[in-house]
């Protein structure tokens, strides 16, 4: 293998599967999956990079989610099952179900928690030009949001 294959292979987050180089059709649901936001949220699940763009189809578990956090990157999330609280800089807290797009500007703090009604599964569209995980707004990286009743000992 040449080193120019090998080099298009490298993937910018962990586990992720690589896109491109005759790589064109994944079953995303089947791929292993990934931590989509450690240190700040309980977001996991498999990630394709391309090589301007990274997917993900991500779960949160219910009573689970993102504590206040940014990242450099624009994205978006277009829920697919379940509700997300969510809320955007200094705007509402809003809910966001099944069939709602979200859009989450580079370098504003924002959070995403699932209700405690079910999980939320959401597809999640980022540029790579960085990695899926982002910052803790408080810079603490101490774990995900939990809401009472559902910390990882209750899961």
């Amino acid at each position: 293998m040449s080193t120019r294959v090998k080099e298009k292979q490298q993937t910018r987050n962990k586990g992720a599967v690589k896109g491109g180089n005759g790589r064109h059709v994944f079953e995303l649901a089947k791929l292993a999956r990934i931590e989509a936001g450690t240190g700040y949220s309980s977001a996991e699940g498999p990630v394709v990079e391309g090589e301007r763009m990274q997917v993900g189809l991500i779960t949160k578990k219910r009573g689970t989610g993102a504590r206040p956090h940014s990242h450099p990157n624009e994205q978006w999330n277009y829920v697919l099952k379940g509700t997300l609280r969510v809320k955007v800089a200094d705007g509402p807290e809003v809910l966001a179900p099944a069939g709602t797009l979200l859009y989450f500007p580079a370098n504003v703090v924002h959070y995403t928690i699932a209700t405690p009604d079910e999980d939320v599964v959401f597809l999640a569209v980022k540029d790579l030009s960085h990695g899926i995980i982002g910052m803790a707004a408080d810079g603490t990286m101490a774990g995900p949001h939990y809401d009472p009743g559902f910390g990882p000992d209750k899961a």
